[in-house]
């Protein structure tokens, strides 16, 4: 068992020693750091969406900014507000773009939002045109899958299946962020935790 998590683990740190002739290698954390802290230091919303696992991922990158004492909100609850100029809406769109997420950049930018998508393909994704800025996570999605399984034996099953790598990334990223916010905005873990649900 640790080995195959070794494994695993291995192919998700590969992510973020990628290194790209053709495509800008903007630090992805440095982006989202940047962008996160300029709203939070004007008191703005943040607003999170994503579909499938990639959601998942952006909901529990919520929930740790909500801990440290953002106003944060997942697309689709019932308790969001609407989005403004003051505000960030961030958007995970790993294989280029979703029509889902597509809609509701352009809604995050007609009404003047910053928009930060997250993606693993910056050069040809439908979502990047909304952005504001673009945090690039060069990770494995459904995209490629196929081109990652058709260069492999047929007799060696491709250790993460379709955006596996890519949303494990996401999940760590996301962990990295919240480790450098919690500094920057200057948390300690006693108030971090304060902010944590009692109705469990």
């Amino acid at each position: 068992m640790s080995t195959l998590a070794t494994k695993i683990c291995n192919q998700i740190n590969s992510v973020f020693s990628y290194q790209s002739t053709q495509l800008p290698t903007t630090n992805a954390l440095s982006v989202i750091i940047q962008e996160i802290d300029a709203i939070a230091s004007i008191k703005g919303h943040v607003f999170v969406h994503g579909v499938g696992r990639e959601g998942l991922m952006l909901k529990a990158f919520c929930m740790r900014l909500a801990h440290l004492g953002l106003s944060v909100h997942c697309v689709g609850d019932m308790t969001t507000p609407p989005i403004s100029s003051s505000d960030l809406l961030i958007v995970s769109a790993g294989p280029g773009g979703f029509s889902t997420v597509d809609a509701i950049c352009g809604i995050a930018r007609s009404n003047g939002a910053r928009v930060l998508v997250i993606t693993a393909q910056p050069e040809n994704g439908s979502a990047v045109k909304y952005a504001t800025s673009v945090a690039f996570l060069p990770a494995q999605t459904m995209a490629n899958d196929d081109e990652d399984r058709n260069s492999q034996s047929s007799s060696v099953p491709s250790l993460l299946p379709m955006g596996s790598v890519y949303e494990g990334a996401m999940f760590v990223l996301f962990e990295m962020v919240v480790f450098k916010l919690t500094e920057i905005l200057g948390q300690t873990p006693e108030t971090v935790r304060s902010r944590h649900t009692n109705l469990e």
